[in-house]
């Protein structure tokens, strides 16, 4: 091989002194280069691959060794358009399906997880993730391989033995529940995953060969467990714990809800559900989950501050962790988590306080412990000098366990003896708050204090606080509100009076007055905390939001010059339109009309943001002002955006702009972060761009001329029409609309008028039926929206390439039957479908700041929903219960739906 160009070689240089361990980098750099070296040329000359290659030598054994016999997976992640942004469980689930195989085994799942692995740690590494970017990620990875292993194992068994029934005839559902770090969303590299299996209750197959359901679901957990826990040549997948669930190694390896919330109510220890403040259902279907959940939570938070059940529930955690330490550490060596003040203590007190005052205060539950350490703080269960040194420890320690465990992919502790393993591990751990790096000995006295700090806290707070005696709470009418606390005495509230006699009772005089001589606000408060437990945790946080209550929507935010006046003004606004939406019975295509608006003008904030702090472009006579044009697609492009959507965007410069790219993607990468960020305040919503052209492995950034020739001769039909729901937002607009145009006649010339786009949209809606139905039959499911979304893409496209700026669905119809295209009937019953789908989906995101996909299981969530729905949908939908109501509508929606498609 002939030798490198000498500015090459000295940037391989370069990039080798700048690791941690550049002994490491240039052993594996050199093996990488006798076994193939067509990839170590690529690698060297690419300054992007170079630091990426030298940096998971340096950081990780386990990886460089699966780099070296595959460098195509390093220079796929480094390449790829999508470095710099976190992935969610969907983004995984996809790309998990796609790789897998109609048989695919043990091997697959751990492969699929190494890989993304070795993504994840790019980003850590690299300072481009932050260290809840990290733990979010590796759950999420978790989830979507736990959640496609699931539904392979549940499939199979289904064709065996049909599936399980409820005896009441209903499908009968699993759930898997996560604890411990991935229930919390921390997960670290190397971590055992610590499940619970449940499942709906008693009954049997509906196939041919029967099984009671407990036969069923005993066969699929153990079948799950194997699968995930199987040692293959990619490596374990994860290691399954079960000894968290009922009765411990001794219960059944999957129970049914009702046995498990039995245990709970009658049997369970007190630290047993403690450790349920941080399980999630991570996999299968929620229904079975969910029950347990809900009926378990009363259990979990005391609703008076007793610190004499703490000390019990210290008692048995200290003589746990004393075992488990004399049984894992070696004799000597320290354990970061298990030590005293390490981060099993860290963990502990915060569900201690949790469960003090959850009971209360409703804002402090939370299953994370950095989000559960900021809210504790936030109420003021911790002061601000103790949630500092809490938090700093709790980060210095986890980045600790986190080097620790990904050198080899094994769940380690304890720092190393050795005077050399010790240095090494110093310089992987991320710099001072200064820019200084650690060495050994600096590591140990940081890690030192830190350990001191935090045991000084545990003991005051855990050991040294006894029950204090509650005063009473003082009464409306002693403060002043005589006609508010009538008011509240007469209203009907049961989900919502926890949190809003707490608000009350934290509420300054001049709030209570407010209430008190108004009493159209004092209605609208009572709702809002009767109906959405999201809003009214937002009020508990943020007291002076009641200010935006029946407020009207106006967005005027060409004032706002930075991400925190950002947040907080999306956060006022959108309150301000959901409290119209609840209060006022908004037409629910109004209010995402509002709130498109909202996201519309964030995201032109965040541009103006992104252009003033982007480093300057390669060109000093380059002027940047609003070249690159900002594309909205799916909900935000058809202005029906809501709270908790994600925001569907691509970013499209001038040809004449081609040779700033690179600046310009700079810009796009900022607005990303500002909008999307996760910080102790939430976020405002995911930036999601995988609709660009050649999706994630396309430029995050392309020209107008690069869009045109991929649709015109590249882009799937699906990818075309897709565009028929775009929009401009941000740059210039009247540029952007015009390219848009442009585009939608290249999809009508090549998909209209060929007639292709029939068959084509049939097999992706039905593609997406077979992947997405199971968990989200609202959407994906038989019958339901997608079914009238793609519909109506189909009749417009087949009928005119006419440009329409924007419409959304009722728009939509409206125009498809102007065409002749449907018949009165059938558009009154399209729109009556579309606004009752969009009704369900609201109602559970302004309830619970999410949507789950499927109507709730429990009464309480489903009357609260009903309720909501029924102030946005014609009075003829509610002659039904909400279930009966969308059966009906998911039938007849297939059968139009089919009917346009045959």
């Amino acid at each position: 091989m002939s030798p490198l160009p000498a500015a090459v070689a000295a940037r391989v240089e370069l990039a080798i002194e700048a690791v941690p361990d550049p002994a490491a980098a240039r052993r594996y750099l050199d093996t990488l280069r006798r076994e193939d070296p067509a990839a170590w040329e690529r690698i060297v000359t690419s300054p992007t691959a170079l630091r990426g290659a030298v940096a998971v030598f340096a950081y990780s054994r386990f990886l460089a060794d699966a780099v070296v016999r595959e460098p195509e997976r390093l220079l796929k992640v480094v390449n790829s358009g999508n470095f710099y942004r976190a992935f969610t469980v969907e983004n995984y689930r996809e790309r998990l399906l796609r790789a897998l195989g109609e048989e695919a085994g043990a091997t697959d799942f751990a492969r699929f997880r190494r890989r993304h692995v070795l993504r994840i740690l790019l980003r850590d590494v690299l300072g481009i993730a932050t260290l809840g970017d990290v733990t979010d990620e590796l759950s999420n990875l978790a989830d979507a391989i736990l959640d496609v292993a699931y539904r392979r194992i549940h499939a199979t068994l289904v064709s065996q033995h049909g599936e399980p029934m409820t005896e009441d005839g209903r499908p009968c559902g699993f759930s898997v529940i996560s604890l411990g770090k991935l229930g919390g969303r921390e997960l670290n590299y190397s971590s055992d995953i610590d499940l619970m299996f449940v499942y709906g209750g008693n009954g049997n197959t509906a196939g041919p060969a029967v099984l009671t359901n407990k036969e069923f679901y005993k066969k699929l957990a153990n079948q799950y467990t194997a699968l995930l826990s199987s040692y293959t040549a990619e490596g374990q997948c994860y290691r399954v714990d079960l000894r968290l669930r009922p009765d411990g190694t001794l219960g059944e390896v999957c129970i049914s809800a009702e046995g498990a919330c039995e245990y709970y109510r009658a049997r369970a220890r007190d630290w047993e559900k403690q450790m349920l403040i941080k399980a999630r259902i991570s996999a299968g279907e929620p229904e079975p989950g969910g029950v347990l959940l809900e009926f378990v939570e009363p259990l979990i938070y005391q609703s008076t501050v007793d610190f004499r059940a703490l000390e019990a529930v210290s008692e048995t955690r200290q003589r746990i962790s004393e075992k488990l330490a004399a049984k894992k550490r070696p004799r000597g060596l320290l354990d970061v988590k298990l030590t005293p003040g390490g981060i099993r203590d860290i963990e502990f007190l915060v569900q201690c306080l949790q469960r003090l005052h959850g009971g209360r205060e409703l804002w402090v539950r939370h299953g994370g412990t950095v989000f559960a350490l900021f809210r504790l703080r936030d109420k003021g269960f911790l002061t601000d000098a103790e949630y500092a040194l809490l938090a700093t420890a709790y980060q210095f320690l986890r980045y600790l366990e986190h080097r620790l465990q990904v050198d080899e992919d094994r769940q380690t502790h304890t720092l190393p003896a050795d005077h050399a393993r010790l240095e090494l591990l110093a310089r992987k751990m991320p710099p001072e708050p200064g820019g200084g790096m650690l060495n050994g000995e600096t590591l140990r006295a940081r890690l030192a204090g830190h350990l001191a700090a935090v045991q000084e806290i545990y003991h005051r707070v855990v050991r040294e606080r006894r029950a204090e005696p509650v005063a009473p709470l003082v009464t409306l009418a002693e403060r002043g509100a005589p006609k508010l606390a009538a008011f509240v005495d007469a209203a009907d509230m049961h989900r919502g009076r926890v949190r809003f006699e707490r608000f009350l009772e934290q509420a300054s005089p001049e709030t209570v007055k407010r209430l008190e001589d108004n009493p159209r606000l004092s209605a609208g408060v009572v709702d809002l905390f009767e109906h959405s437990g999201y809003f009214a945790d937002q009020l508990l946080r943020y007291p002076e939001l009641l200010d935006e209550i029946r407020a009207p929507f106006q967005f005027e935010g060409g004032h706002l010059r930075d991400a925190v006046a950002l947040r907080r003004f999306y956060r006022r606004q959108m309150l301000r339109i959901q409290s119209e939406s609840m209060l006022a019975a908004a037409p629910v295509f109004t209010t995402l009309g509002q709130t498109s608006v909202l996201a519309d003008g964030v995201i032109a904030a965040a541009y103006r943001i992104a252009v003033n702090e982007a480093p300057p472009p390669a060109n000093p006579a380059y002027r940047a002002f609003d070249q690159m044009m900002v594309i909205a697609l799916g909900r935000l492009g058809m202005r029906e955006f809501d709270l908790g959507s994600d925001a569907d965007l691509n970013f499209v410069i001038p040809d004449a702009d081609a040779a700033e790219q690179v600046y310009w993607t700079g810009v796009a990468e900022r607005i990303i972060r500002t909008l999307g960020s996760y910080t102790g305040e939430g976020v405002m919503f995911v930036i999601d761009t995988r609709l660009r052209p050649n999706g994630r492995e396309g430029d995050l950034v392309q020209t107008e001329g690069a869009y045109k020739t991929y649709f015109a001769h590249g882009a799937e039909a699906w990818e075309g029409i897709s565009y028929m729901k775009a929009r401009a937002i941000a740059g210039s607009l009247d540029r952007a609309t015009r390219f848009l145009q442009e585009l939608q006649d290249v999809d009508w010339r090549r998909y209209g008028q060929s007639m292709r786009s029939r068959a084509d949209l049939r097999a992706m809606r039905m593609r997406l039926e077979r992947e997405q139905g199971p968990r989200n039959p609202l959407k994906a499911g038989p019958g339901g929206y997608y079914d009238i979304d793609f519909a109506l893409m189909y009749l417009r496209l087949r009928e005119a390439g006419v440009f329409f700026r924007v419409l959304n669905t009722p728009e939509r119809v409206d125009v498809i039957e102007r065409m002749g295209s449907l018949s009165h009937q059938d558009a009154e019953f399209l729109r009556d479908a579309a606004t009752f789908y969009r009704a369900l989906d609201h109602g559970q995101r302004v309830s619970t700041g999410q949507t789950e996909g499927s109507l709730p299981t429990s009464p309480g969530q489903l009357e609260v929903l009903t309720s909501l729905v029924r102030r946005w949908t014609p009075a003829r939908l509610h002659a039904l219960p909400l279930h009966e109501t969308l059966q009906h509508i998911r039938l007849r929606t297939r059968e139009l739906f089919d009917r346009i498609f045959d």
